[in-house]
Protein backbone atom coordinates (compact mmCIF):
# COMPACT_ATOMS: atom_id res chain seq x y z
CA UNK A 1 0.00 0.00 0.00
CA UNK A 2 1.34 3.22 -1.37
CA UNK A 3 1.25 6.56 0.65
CA UNK A 4 -1.65 8.37 -1.15
CA UNK A 5 -3.59 4.76 -0.41
CA UNK A 6 -2.94 5.33 3.16
CA UNK A 7 -3.80 8.89 2.97
CA UNK A 8 -6.64 8.60 1.36
CA UNK A 9 -8.34 5.67 3.90
CA UNK A 10 -7.50 8.12 6.84
CA UNK A 11 -9.13 10.88 4.72
CA UNK A 12 -12.02 8.37 4.44
CA UNK A 13 -11.34 7.63 8.44
CA UNK A 14 -11.62 11.62 9.11
CA UNK A 15 -15.19 11.27 6.71
CA UNK A 16 -16.67 8.59 8.79
CA UNK A 17 -15.71 9.81 12.06
CA UNK A 18 -17.66 13.44 10.77
CA UNK A 19 -20.44 11.52 9.62
CA UNK A 20 -20.72 10.02 12.93
CA UNK A 21 -20.56 13.03 14.90
CA UNK A 22 -22.91 15.13 12.73
CA UNK A 23 -25.48 11.69 13.83
CA UNK A 24 -24.87 11.65 16.96
CA UNK A 25 -25.63 15.58 17.43
CA UNK A 26 -28.56 15.31 15.88
CA UNK A 27 -29.82 12.41 18.05
CA UNK A 28 -28.76 14.71 20.96
CA UNK A 29 -30.54 17.62 19.49
CA UNK A 30 -33.82 15.12 18.27
CA UNK A 31 -33.83 13.80 21.83
CA UNK A 32 -34.22 17.20 23.38
CA UNK A 33 -36.72 18.43 21.12
CA UNK A 34 -38.79 15.57 22.08
CA UNK A 35 -38.31 15.71 25.52
CA UNK A 36 -39.61 19.43 25.05
CA UNK A 37 -42.90 18.22 23.46
CA UNK A 38 -43.72 15.31 26.00
CA UNK A 39 -43.36 18.00 28.80
CA UNK A 40 -45.04 20.12 26.41
CA UNK A 41 -47.99 17.93 26.20
CA UNK A 42 -48.05 16.59 29.68
CA UNK A 43 -48.34 20.27 31.05
CA UNK A 44 -51.52 21.13 28.87
CA UNK A 45 -53.71 18.19 30.18
CA UNK A 46 -56.42 19.57 31.89
CA UNK A 47 -56.09 23.12 30.04
CA UNK A 48 -55.49 22.72 26.16
CA UNK A 49 -56.13 18.74 26.45
CA UNK A 50 -59.40 17.76 27.49
CA UNK A 51 -61.51 14.41 27.47
CA UNK A 52 -63.58 14.06 24.26
CA UNK A 53 -67.16 13.91 24.95
CA UNK A 54 -69.94 13.36 22.71
CA UNK A 55 -73.50 13.77 24.03
CA UNK A 56 -72.46 13.63 27.96
CA UNK A 57 -71.03 10.17 27.02
CA UNK A 58 -67.03 9.89 27.59
CA UNK A 59 -65.52 8.61 24.88
CA UNK A 60 -61.61 9.25 25.45
CA UNK A 61 -60.09 10.38 28.90
CA UNK A 62 -58.02 13.09 28.90
CA UNK A 63 -55.18 10.17 30.29
CA UNK A 64 -55.48 8.37 27.41
CA UNK A 65 -55.14 11.32 24.77
CA UNK A 66 -52.37 12.27 26.34
CA UNK A 67 -51.06 8.85 26.30
CA UNK A 68 -51.87 8.06 22.35
CA UNK A 69 -50.17 11.89 21.41
CA UNK A 70 -46.84 10.55 23.77
CA UNK A 71 -47.07 7.39 22.16
CA UNK A 72 -47.62 9.22 18.65
CA UNK A 73 -44.16 11.32 19.51
CA UNK A 74 -41.70 8.43 20.52
CA UNK A 75 -43.14 6.56 17.12
CA UNK A 76 -41.76 9.72 15.22
CA UNK A 77 -39.50 9.86 17.04
CA UNK A 78 -37.83 5.99 16.35
CA UNK A 79 -39.06 6.75 12.64
CA UNK A 80 -36.61 9.76 12.21
CA UNK A 81 -34.26 7.70 13.94
CA UNK A 82 -34.25 4.72 11.62
CA UNK A 83 -34.33 7.40 8.78
CA UNK A 84 -30.58 9.27 9.58
CA UNK A 85 -29.20 5.88 10.03
CA UNK A 86 -30.57 4.38 6.84
CA UNK A 87 -28.58 7.85 5.11
CA UNK A 88 -25.81 7.24 7.55
CA UNK A 89 -24.92 3.47 7.27
CA UNK A 90 -24.61 3.30 3.19
CA UNK A 91 -22.41 6.83 3.63
CA UNK A 92 -19.84 5.17 5.66
CA UNK A 93 -20.14 2.10 3.86
CA UNK A 94 -19.35 3.91 0.32
CA UNK A 95 -15.99 5.91 1.98
CA UNK A 96 -14.32 2.34 1.79
CA UNK A 97 -13.46 0.51 -1.22
CA UNK A 98 -14.05 -2.95 0.60
CA UNK A 99 -17.88 -1.94 1.39
CA UNK A 100 -19.04 0.36 -1.37
CA UNK A 101 -19.92 -2.74 -3.12
CA UNK A 102 -22.30 -3.56 -0.49
CA UNK A 103 -24.46 0.01 -0.45
CA UNK A 104 -26.94 -1.34 -3.57
CA UNK A 105 -27.15 -4.90 -1.94
CA UNK A 106 -27.84 -2.89 1.29
CA UNK A 107 -30.32 -0.11 -0.11
CA UNK A 108 -31.74 -2.85 -2.23
CA UNK A 109 -32.91 -4.57 1.84
CA UNK A 110 -34.15 -1.95 3.19
CA UNK A 111 -36.23 -0.21 0.19
CA UNK A 112 -37.59 -3.26 -1.66
CA UNK A 113 -39.62 -4.86 1.50
CA UNK A 114 -40.67 -1.19 2.10
CA UNK A 115 -41.85 -0.85 -1.74
CA UNK A 116 -43.82 -4.21 -1.16
CA UNK A 117 -45.26 -3.18 1.82
CA UNK A 118 -46.08 0.08 0.14
CA UNK A 119 -47.88 -1.48 -2.94
CA UNK A 120 -50.09 -3.83 -0.71
CA UNK A 121 -51.06 -0.89 1.01
CA UNK A 122 -52.19 1.24 -2.25
CA UNK A 123 -53.60 -2.40 -3.07
CA UNK A 124 -55.55 -3.10 -0.25
CA UNK A 125 -57.11 0.99 -0.02
CA UNK A 126 -60.37 -0.11 -1.88
CA UNK A 127 -60.77 -3.41 0.39
CA UNK A 128 -60.33 -1.02 3.36
CA UNK A 129 -62.92 1.29 1.86
CA UNK A 130 -65.31 -2.05 1.38
CA UNK A 131 -64.83 -2.80 4.68
CA UNK A 132 -65.66 0.24 6.35
CA UNK A 133 -68.84 0.74 4.21
CA UNK A 134 -69.96 -3.24 5.42
CA UNK A 135 -69.28 -1.96 9.06
CA UNK A 136 -71.48 1.54 8.74
CA UNK A 137 -74.00 -0.57 7.60
CA UNK A 138 -74.08 -3.13 10.07
CA UNK A 139 -73.85 -0.26 12.75
CA UNK A 140 -77.34 1.33 11.60
CA UNK A 141 -79.13 -2.40 11.01
CA UNK A 142 -77.79 -2.96 14.71
CA UNK A 143 -79.01 0.17 15.72
CA UNK A 144 -82.61 -0.07 13.35
CA UNK A 145 -82.68 -4.16 15.11
CA UNK A 146 -82.19 -2.56 19.05
CA UNK A 147 -84.73 0.22 18.38
CA UNK A 148 -87.78 -2.48 17.20
CA UNK A 149 -87.09 -4.61 20.27
CA UNK A 150 -87.00 -1.60 22.23
CA UNK A 151 -90.37 -0.52 21.63
CA UNK A 152 -91.10 -4.35 21.45
CA UNK A 153 -90.22 -4.20 25.02
CA UNK A 154 -91.88 -1.28 26.02
CA UNK A 155 -95.21 -2.34 24.87
CA UNK A 156 -95.14 -0.10 21.59
CA UNK A 157 -95.18 -2.25 18.98
CA UNK A 158 -97.65 -5.49 20.00
CA UNK A 159 -96.87 -9.01 17.63
CA UNK A 160 -99.28 -11.94 18.23
CA UNK A 161 -97.93 -14.43 19.95
CA UNK A 162 -94.08 -12.80 20.68
CA UNK A 163 -94.18 -11.61 24.65
CA UNK A 164 -92.36 -8.63 25.61
CA UNK A 165 -89.88 -10.44 27.62
CA UNK A 166 -88.65 -12.48 24.49
CA UNK A 167 -87.54 -8.76 23.31
CA UNK A 168 -83.76 -8.70 24.97
CA UNK A 169 -82.51 -11.96 24.60
CA UNK A 170 -83.96 -11.87 20.99
CA UNK A 171 -81.95 -9.00 20.32
CA UNK A 172 -79.07 -10.52 21.10
CA UNK A 173 -79.64 -13.66 19.02
CA UNK A 174 -80.10 -11.06 16.25
CA UNK A 175 -77.08 -8.99 17.15
CA UNK A 176 -75.13 -12.29 16.82
CA UNK A 177 -76.06 -13.84 13.79
CA UNK A 178 -75.51 -9.95 12.27
CA UNK A 179 -72.23 -9.66 13.48
CA UNK A 180 -71.83 -13.48 12.02
CA UNK A 181 -73.08 -12.80 8.89
CA UNK A 182 -71.61 -9.11 8.37
CA UNK A 183 -68.04 -11.02 9.54
CA UNK A 184 -68.31 -13.88 7.23
CA UNK A 185 -68.45 -10.84 4.00
CA UNK A 186 -65.88 -9.06 4.89
CA UNK A 187 -63.45 -11.84 6.17
CA UNK A 188 -62.60 -12.81 2.19
CA UNK A 189 -61.22 -9.04 2.04
CA UNK A 190 -58.72 -9.19 5.30
CA UNK A 191 -55.18 -9.43 4.50
CA UNK A 192 -53.81 -12.95 3.97
CA UNK A 193 -57.62 -14.44 4.25
CA UNK A 194 -56.73 -16.79 1.28
CA UNK A 195 -53.29 -17.42 1.91
CA UNK A 196 -52.76 -21.16 3.91
CA UNK A 197 -50.99 -20.04 6.80
CA UNK A 198 -54.15 -18.39 8.03
CA UNK A 199 -56.56 -20.71 6.99
CA UNK A 200 -54.01 -23.32 9.13
CA UNK A 201 -54.81 -21.10 11.95
CA UNK A 202 -58.72 -20.38 11.55
CA UNK A 203 -58.78 -24.19 11.50
CA UNK A 204 -56.52 -24.43 14.34
CA UNK A 205 -58.97 -22.21 16.49
CA UNK A 206 -61.88 -23.71 14.98
CA UNK A 207 -60.63 -26.87 16.65
CA UNK A 208 -60.17 -25.34 19.93
CA UNK A 209 -63.01 -23.74 19.91
CA UNK A 210 -64.99 -27.19 19.45
CA UNK A 211 -63.28 -29.46 21.66
CA UNK A 212 -62.98 -26.73 24.59
CA UNK A 213 -66.74 -25.53 25.05
CA UNK A 214 -68.84 -28.26 24.07
CA UNK A 215 -70.24 -27.62 27.64
CA UNK A 216 -70.47 -24.12 27.18
CA UNK A 217 -72.64 -24.40 24.15
CA UNK A 218 -74.68 -26.82 25.59
CA UNK A 219 -75.01 -24.46 28.30
CA UNK A 220 -76.39 -21.64 25.90
CA UNK A 221 -78.55 -23.71 23.62
CA UNK A 222 -80.28 -24.48 26.51
CA UNK A 223 -80.39 -21.47 27.62
CA UNK A 224 -81.53 -20.16 24.64
CA UNK A 225 -84.93 -22.92 24.77
CA UNK A 226 -85.66 -21.72 28.46
CA UNK A 227 -85.62 -18.14 27.27
CA UNK A 228 -88.38 -18.96 24.95
CA UNK A 229 -89.80 -21.78 27.04
CA UNK A 230 -90.73 -19.06 30.09
CA UNK A 231 -90.62 -21.58 32.71
CA UNK A 232 -89.89 -18.49 35.03
CA UNK A 233 -88.49 -15.10 35.72
CA UNK A 234 -86.51 -13.10 37.74
CA UNK A 235 -87.96 -12.79 41.35
CA UNK A 236 -89.83 -15.91 41.04
CA UNK A 237 -89.66 -18.93 43.64
CA UNK A 238 -89.01 -22.29 42.12
CA UNK A 239 -87.86 -25.28 42.62
CA UNK A 240 -85.14 -26.71 40.58
CA UNK A 241 -84.49 -30.36 41.06
CA UNK A 242 -84.19 -30.42 44.83
CA UNK A 243 -82.88 -26.69 45.00
CA UNK A 244 -85.62 -24.10 46.28
CA UNK A 245 -85.63 -20.49 45.99
CA UNK A 246 -86.01 -17.22 44.48
CA UNK A 247 -84.55 -16.41 40.75
CA UNK A 248 -82.10 -13.92 40.74
CA UNK A 249 -80.52 -14.22 37.60
CA UNK A 250 -81.17 -15.44 34.23
CA UNK A 251 -78.98 -15.71 31.68
CA UNK A 252 -77.63 -18.01 28.72
CA UNK A 253 -75.58 -20.34 30.04
CA UNK A 254 -76.31 -20.39 34.33
CA UNK A 255 -79.51 -19.79 36.41
CA UNK A 256 -78.36 -18.28 39.81
CA UNK A 257 -81.01 -18.64 42.68
CA UNK A 258 -81.01 -17.68 46.35
CA UNK A 259 -82.72 -19.67 49.25
CA UNK A 260 -84.38 -18.71 52.15
CA UNK A 261 -80.79 -19.33 54.17
CA UNK A 262 -79.39 -16.84 51.64
CA UNK A 263 -77.52 -19.21 49.75
CA UNK A 264 -76.59 -18.30 45.91
CA UNK A 265 -76.40 -21.39 44.00
CA UNK A 266 -75.61 -21.38 40.09
CA UNK A 267 -77.49 -23.86 38.30
CA UNK A 268 -76.10 -24.33 34.55
CA UNK A 269 -78.88 -24.41 31.83
CA UNK A 270 -78.22 -27.87 30.82
CA UNK A 271 -79.33 -29.33 34.01
CA UNK A 272 -82.29 -26.88 34.76
CA UNK A 273 -83.36 -27.76 31.22
CA UNK A 274 -83.07 -31.43 32.23
CA UNK A 275 -84.62 -31.04 35.13
CA UNK A 276 -88.32 -31.09 36.15
CA UNK A 277 -88.84 -27.38 37.31
CA UNK A 278 -91.74 -26.06 39.58
CA UNK A 279 -92.88 -22.39 39.99
CA UNK A 280 -94.64 -21.22 42.62
CA UNK A 281 -94.99 -17.70 41.62
CA UNK A 282 -96.52 -18.26 37.95
CA UNK A 283 -99.98 -18.28 39.33
CA UNK A 284 -99.82 -16.95 42.58
CA UNK A 285 -101.17 -13.32 41.19
CA UNK A 286 -103.67 -14.86 38.92
CA UNK A 287 -105.04 -17.92 41.23
CA UNK A 288 -103.36 -17.90 44.62
CA UNK A 289 -100.73 -20.27 45.47
CA UNK A 290 -102.24 -23.14 47.65
CA UNK A 291 -100.37 -23.92 50.56
CA UNK A 292 -101.41 -27.71 52.17
CA UNK A 293 -100.04 -29.45 55.34
CA UNK A 294 -101.50 -33.06 56.94
CA UNK A 295 -102.23 -33.75 60.29
CA UNK A 296 -103.38 -37.25 61.66
CA UNK A 297 -106.38 -36.97 64.40
CA UNK A 298 -107.88 -40.46 65.59
CA UNK A 299 -111.69 -41.54 64.87
CA UNK A 300 -112.88 -40.30 67.98
CA UNK A 301 -112.90 -36.63 66.93
CA UNK A 302 -115.70 -35.53 64.84
CA UNK A 303 -114.49 -34.53 61.15
CA UNK A 304 -116.42 -31.17 61.05
CA UNK A 305 -114.99 -30.07 64.11
CA UNK A 306 -111.46 -30.72 62.70
CA UNK A 307 -112.37 -28.90 59.28
CA UNK A 308 -113.08 -25.91 61.36
CA UNK A 309 -110.26 -26.00 63.48
CA UNK A 310 -108.06 -26.00 60.51
CA UNK A 311 -109.50 -23.53 58.67
CA UNK A 312 -110.10 -20.74 61.63
CA UNK A 313 -106.26 -21.67 61.68
CA UNK A 314 -105.48 -20.95 58.22
CA UNK A 315 -107.61 -17.82 58.64
CA UNK A 316 -105.54 -16.16 61.29
CA UNK A 317 -102.20 -16.73 59.69
CA UNK A 318 -100.88 -13.75 57.90
CA UNK A 319 -99.93 -14.24 53.90
CA UNK A 320 -103.45 -16.39 53.66
CA UNK A 321 -106.34 -14.99 51.54
CA UNK A 322 -109.36 -14.82 53.22
CA UNK A 323 -110.87 -15.70 49.46
CA UNK A 324 -111.11 -17.98 47.86
CA UNK A 325 -111.77 -19.60 51.71
CA UNK A 326 -109.62 -22.23 52.81
CA UNK A 327 -110.43 -25.55 52.37
CA UNK A 328 -109.41 -29.18 54.07
CA UNK A 329 -109.69 -32.78 52.17
CA UNK A 330 -109.84 -35.84 54.55
CA UNK A 331 -106.31 -37.72 52.19
CA UNK A 332 -106.46 -41.11 54.13
CA UNK A 333 -109.14 -42.94 56.15
CA UNK A 334 -106.12 -45.43 57.63
CA UNK A 335 -106.63 -48.22 60.49
CA UNK A 336 -106.55 -46.01 63.34
CA UNK A 337 -106.58 -42.45 62.33
CA UNK A 338 -107.38 -39.89 59.35
CA UNK A 339 -105.09 -37.73 57.74
CA UNK A 340 -106.93 -34.14 57.22
CA UNK A 341 -105.04 -31.50 54.38
CA UNK A 342 -105.81 -28.28 55.15
CA UNK A 343 -105.36 -26.12 51.68
CA UNK A 344 -105.00 -22.37 51.87
CA UNK A 345 -104.61 -19.84 49.13
CA UNK A 346 -101.50 -16.99 49.01
CA UNK A 347 -100.28 -14.65 46.52
CA UNK A 348 -96.82 -14.16 48.77
CA UNK A 349 -94.37 -17.21 47.20
CA UNK A 350 -91.57 -15.83 48.47
CA UNK A 351 -92.85 -15.84 52.42
CA UNK A 352 -94.24 -19.84 51.82
CA UNK A 353 -91.27 -20.83 54.94
CA UNK A 354 -92.74 -18.28 57.01
CA UNK A 355 -96.35 -19.00 56.32
CA UNK A 356 -95.93 -22.75 56.87
CA UNK A 357 -94.26 -21.98 60.18
CA UNK A 358 -97.07 -19.51 61.17
CA UNK A 359 -100.06 -21.33 60.04
CA UNK A 360 -98.10 -24.99 61.89
CA UNK A 361 -98.38 -22.47 65.10
CA UNK A 362 -101.82 -21.68 64.68
CA UNK A 363 -102.78 -24.91 64.13
CA UNK A 364 -101.40 -26.36 67.52
CA UNK A 365 -102.42 -23.51 69.40
CA UNK A 366 -106.36 -23.72 68.25
CA UNK A 367 -106.53 -28.22 68.54
CA UNK A 368 -104.94 -27.08 72.11
CA UNK A 369 -107.86 -24.36 72.73
CA UNK A 370 -110.27 -26.92 71.71
CA UNK A 371 -108.85 -30.09 73.72
CA UNK A 372 -107.78 -32.03 70.97
CA UNK A 373 -104.77 -33.73 70.12
CA UNK A 374 -102.81 -33.75 67.34
CA UNK A 375 -101.89 -37.57 67.57
CA UNK A 376 -102.76 -41.07 66.42
CA UNK A 377 -104.07 -43.29 68.41
CA UNK A 378 -100.94 -45.43 67.77
CA UNK A 379 -99.11 -42.88 70.98
CA UNK A 380 -102.13 -43.44 72.73
CA UNK A 381 -102.15 -46.80 73.51
CA UNK A 382 -98.41 -47.37 73.85
CA UNK A 383 -98.02 -44.00 75.78
CA UNK A 384 -97.21 -44.62 79.58
CA UNK A 385 -100.42 -43.59 81.60
CA UNK A 386 -103.21 -41.29 79.87
CA UNK A 387 -101.56 -38.02 80.64
CA UNK A 388 -102.63 -35.48 77.25
CA UNK A 389 -99.88 -34.33 75.27
CA UNK A 390 -101.91 -30.69 75.46
CA UNK A 391 -99.82 -28.24 76.85
CA UNK A 392 -101.32 -26.27 79.79
CA UNK A 393 -100.27 -23.63 78.93
CA UNK A 394 -102.97 -22.36 75.36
Amino acid sequence: MNLNETETIWLYVFYTIIATIILLVLYYFLNIIFNKFNNKISSLKGSKIRSFTFRNFELLTEDRLVGFILWSLSATRIIIILFLLYFYIPLVFSFFPWTENFVPTLLHYVIDPLKKVLFVIIDYVPKIFLIFIIMIITKYILRFTKFIFNEISMGSIQINGFYKDWAEPSYKLTRILILAFALIIIFPYLPGSGSPAFQGISVFLGILFSLGSSSAVANMVSGIVLTYMMPFKVGDRVKISSTVGDVIEKNLLVIRVRTIKNEDITIPSSMVLGSHIINYSSSADSYGLILNQTISIGYDTPWRSVHDLLIKSALKTNGILNEPIPFVFQTQLNDFYVSYEINAYTRQPNQMANIYSELNQNIRDSFNSAGVEIMSPHYTSIRNGNKSTISSEV
